[in-house]
């Protein structure tokens, strides 16, 4: 199965991803990395690791349609199979979501529907919940609307600062995305064979 990790900052989800696919944790291929922000450390962990990838801003494109159109040239130019958002801050439209039915999956740091959006983290803190969580969906025209493929809940401490509710959220995003991903390449990959 070959996957393309889309992310627009630090990436540290992109990287767990790819340390479990060297580790042999999940049966894909990262064929490359999309970037809208040429200044991300996304960037230098893809070269790190040898990963090809297409950094385009849409502002540097002549309309919305015209960026999303770029991107999927080079998609099927890579032959992906299937688009993993991670910490990407952008909704992506019709043309992604239409070449890519079902093919595009998300992470979220809430247990949604609560906390949909930019951020899940600190409204869930603010808001004083007891529990909060990770929830990995299917991307849809809507935001963080989605299918859900799996959650996994976090019981938060009373005595928590919201630096210390982020790091028990994104220890969980680090195991349970990879998990995800192989069993969705384990499903591509069964697929495949009883094609043949």
């Amino acid at each position: 199965m070959n996957l393309a990790l889309f992310a627009s900052g630090n990436g540290s989800n992109v990287q767990a991803i790819i340390d479990a696919v060297k580790a042999g944790k999940i049966a894909g291929n990262i064929k490359c990395i999309v970037c809208d922000n040429s200044k991300a450390y996304v960037i230098n962990r893809a070269k790190e690791a040898g990963i090809d990838t297409f950094i385009l801003s849409p502002k540097d494109s002549p309309s919305r349609q015209a960026w999303e159109l770029e991107i999927i040239k080079y998609l099927k130019a890579h032959k992906v199979d299937l688009i993993i958002l991670a910490g990407f801050m952008r909704i992506l439209g019709a043309n992604l979501l239409n070449h890519y039915p079902k093919k595009i999956i998300n992470i979220h740091p809430s247990l949604l529907p609560a906390f949909p959006g930019r951020q899940g983290i600190q409204d869930a803190y603010n808001a004083g919940v007891k529990e909060s969580g990770v929830t990995i969906h299917y991307v849809d025209e809507g935001i963080d609307t989605g299918e859900i493929i799996a959650q996994k809940r976090l019981q938060i401490q009373p005595e928590w600062t919201l630096e210390e509710l982020e790091n028990n959220i994104h220890q969980i995003e680090h195991s349970l995305y990879p998990k995800v991903i192989q069993q969705l390449a384990k499903e591509f990959n069964e697929k495949g064979s009883n094609v043949k």
